[in-house]
């Protein structure tokens, strides 16, 4: 007799997501290990729902039999108190997104950090990282910070519309990464210096999205000597990347970002490995058809 085919339900929380390419990344990839595997979108968009519902959004979830859930923009930090326990690596990067219900516990994971590592060694092997600008010091913003210092960035300079929460942010990486972090001077003229003697840009706020079009900066900060890597996927050329290339910069679009959080989300959910590449593959294939 043959054993009976295992079924796995995940989803995602964020807002405005119904554009997102997670479930039909994650369902084929459980195709091809023998997994029928459903991803639901719980867009906070829909009906007004917002992070205030986060606490019946995991109960509603958790007694469903979720094997777990994605989370993102809004929603990666405010998660934080509703979780039993978190990864070293979400603990020291302040910020989750994928959470896996085991045990009657929820485990916090960040797989954002790895993710985007993956996908800019990737696109760019050999990029100048003797001094960064990281514009959003968000739960993205976060992950990325800890993935550019590890890379061995010499300077990574922290810029945010909340210049608190970029303080914030090298205060908790300080004590880790030293003098190689500071944040940006206030407003555009902070984010203009900061630029001038850059090697690249990461952007990491939600700015460019279908529901928040344009530029997060001016776009006559941008040099062809900046590399610039772009977190935002949908839609995939942001007007942030169309402006980068114009100017001459190499870019790095969000998909890259996307399959390399999808493939640790994937094991974390399942317990198995996926296939990088092919989910890469089909990553491309699904944005040539959208």
């Amino acid at each position: 007799m043959t054993s009976p085919e295992r079924k796995v339900l995940v989803g995602l929380i964020g807002a405005g997501i119904q554009k997102s390419l997670s479930p039909a990344l994650h369902e084929e990839e459980a195709g091809h290990h023998g997994l029928r595997l459903h991803y639901h979108l719980i867009d906070l968009d829909q009906n007004g729902r917002s992070a205030a519902q986060l606490p019946a959004l995991l109960d509603a979830a958790q007694s469903l039999g979720f094997a777990g859930l994605n989370i993102t923009y809004p929603c990666k930090q405010a998660v934080l108190p509703l979780l039993d326990e978190l990864s070293e690596e979400a603990a020291q990067m302040g910020a989750v997104n994928t959470v896996v219900f085991t045990g009657g516990r929820r485990v916090g994971h960040n797989t954002d950090g790895s993710g985007w590592r993956w996908g800019f060694e990737r696109a760019l092997p050999r990029a100048d990282l003797g001094r960064v600008v990281l514009l959003g010091a968000g739960g993205a913003g976060s992950a990325i910070a800890h993935a550019v210092l590890r890379l061995g960035a010499g300077q990574l300079h922290i810029a945010d519309v909340d210049a608190q929460r970029a303080a914030a942010l090298v205060e908790q990486l300080a004590p880790r990464y030293g003098a190689r972090v500071r944040a940006v001077g206030e407003g555009e003229a902070g984010l203009a210096q900061a630029l001038a003697g850059a090697s690249g840009l990461v952007h990491a706020t939600p700015t460019g999205m279908d529901k928040l079009p344009g530029l997060p900066l001016p776009e006559q900060l941008l040099r062809p000597e900046l590399w610039v890597a772009e977190v935002v996927y949908f839609p995939l050329e942001t007007a942030l990347l169309r402006a980068a290339r114009a100017r001459g910069c190499a870019v790095v679009d969000g998909g890259t970002m996307a399959v390399g959080q999808a493939v640790g989300a994937f094991h974390f959910f399942t317990g198995l490995q996926a296939d990088a590449a092919r989910m890469e593959t089909h990553f491309r294939r699904l944005v040539t058809v959208s």
